[in-house]
């Protein structure tokens, strides 16, 4: 099985109301339900939070050095994020599309390099 990263970019989201954004964290919990119940599900997130104090992070001298947020050049936000183990790029696209037809914005699809890690608690 090969490791895959399905990942959306938050300036991709548009503007919802608090009840369209639970019902659409209710359409992406079935997806993911799905995914447990066929093992292929490793990690997910709630969605990072836009509010939060966030850091960027440079070696210098063999030591880090920390600065506020993202580079300004930065554009893109990283929205949320699923790592699932599955057999190949078609079964990955799958789950992807599953979440993007779910959400109704667009998600991406990265393969790992080399061997993943044992698998963690799974809960979601």
């Amino acid at each position: 099985m090969t490791e895959y990263l399905i990942t959306f970019n938050d300036e991709w989201v548009p503007d919802h109301t608090t009840e369209e954004l639970g019902d659409k964290a209710k359409a992406a919990r079935v997806v993911l339900e799905e995914m447990v119940a066929e093992d292929v599900l490793i990690f997910t997130n709630g969605g990072l939070d836009r509010s939060t104090a966030v850091c960027s992070v440079e070696s210098s001298d063999g030591k880090p050095v920390f600065t506020d947020g993202p580079y300004v050049e930065t554009k893109e936000h990283l929205g949320g994020f699923a790592v699932v183990d599955v057999p190949d790029d078609a079964t990955a696209r799958y789950w992807a599309g599953r979440l993007a037809t779910a959400l109704e914005w667009p998600q991406e699809v990265h393969r790992f390099r080399g061997a993943g890690h044992p698998r963690r608690d799974r809960a979601l």
